[in-house]
């Protein structure tokens, strides 16, 4: 069984998942110049998220099936998900 992942990588893979995000997006809200903090780069070299490129050159971030994996086992779902299970009572 894998090791379970720090909190700050679990609350970044929740955020990446919790709605589209622009690899400029993650860059903005994540930065850090601690190199004890280097959430994206370790998230990249697990393979928990991958960047997209798109037709017009935007780069979309999102999370690989080893990152979905580490949310489940963290049993944390985005939170969209969280509110229309809380909205229809099937859920926390």
């Amino acid at each position: 069984m894998p090791a379970p992942h720090s909190l700050i990588m679990i609350q970044f893979l929740q955020w990446i998942a919790d709605r589209p995000r622009s690899r400029e997006d993650v860059m903005d809200a994540w930065r850090s110049s601690c190199p004890r903090f280097p959430v994206w780069e370790d998230a990249r070299a697990d393979g928990l998220i991958r960047q997209c490129g798109g037709e017009r050159g935007e780069h979309r971030v999102e999370l690989t099936e080893r990152g979905r994996a580490a949310l489940r086992r963290a049993d944390v779902r985005p939170r969209a998900r969280r509110d229309q299970a809380a909205a229809s009572g099937s859920g926390p």
